[in-house]
């Protein structure tokens, strides 16, 4: 696997650092500070999970986890703790790097805190300033749970929120255990501001896991 990765990456002319283990992995992230962190959860020494808890103590770097089939679970934990997104092996190479690419912009962005107020995606734009929502040219009315949520996946666009990050975020810490009403009002959001809620366009469904905000549209 990391011979294949490298292979990949350095490929298209980005720098890889490796490691071949989690505590090394740990040592290169600090030493590096790299722009963005490929990490495997089967590790012959630490858990996978505690090196992405780890890794989040003390940097926002985008971290993409490598995972098997049947590790839902897994995944749910690493993204709770941190890790911004996951690929499921096996995987192939255009996914990775559209992945990596999607990870990279953010990374560039936080170094420069250059993130504009207002968020186009296709035929929706977001005015995070204005608070408004705009839909074919026509404002969108939203409920404030409404606006919340759709924002909240707006700032993190293109990572993956699981159920359990999006209630924190938008019902406070005591909604845990209320996992429907993320469903509810995803699905009243999608009515307003899909063409088709039920292929949507712009909020992806990670089954299982949680939802995903589209960074880029593929026109």
């Amino acid at each position: 696997m990391r011979r294949f990765l490298l292979a990949l990456v350095e490929g298209h002319g980005l720098r890889v650092i490796e490691a071949a283990t989690g505590r090394e992995g740990i040592s290169l992230a600090a030493s590096h500070n790299p722009d963005v962190v490929l990490l495997d959860l089967g590790l012959p020494d630490l858990d996978g999970l505690e090196v992405t808890s780890r890794i989040r103590e003390w940097t926002q770097t985008p971290i993409i986890v490598l995972s098997a089939r049947g590790m839902e679970q897994d995944k749910i934990e690493a993204l709770d703790r941190g890790a911004d997104d996951y690929l499921t092996k096996p995987f192939g190479a255009g996914e990775l790097l559209a992945r990596l690419r999607v990870a990279l912009r953010h990374a560039r962005r936080n170094v420069d805190d250059a993130t504009s107020s207002t968020v186009e995606l296709g035929e929706l734009t977001v005015d995070l300033a204005a608070r408004r929502v705009v839909v074919r040219g026509d404002e969108v009315h939203l409920t404030p749970l409404q606006y919340k949520l759709l924002t909240t996946l707006v700032e993190h666009a293109g990572r993956v929120l699981t159920h359990r990050q999006i209630l924190k975020r938008v019902w406070g810490r005591n909604s845990a255990g209320h996992e429907h009403y993320v469903r509810v009002y995803m699905a009243q959001l999608r009515r307003k501001i899909e063409q088709d809620p039920a292929q949507p366009r712009y909020i992806l469904t990670e089954t299982g896991v949680g939802y995903r905000f589209r960074a880029e549209i593929d026109e």
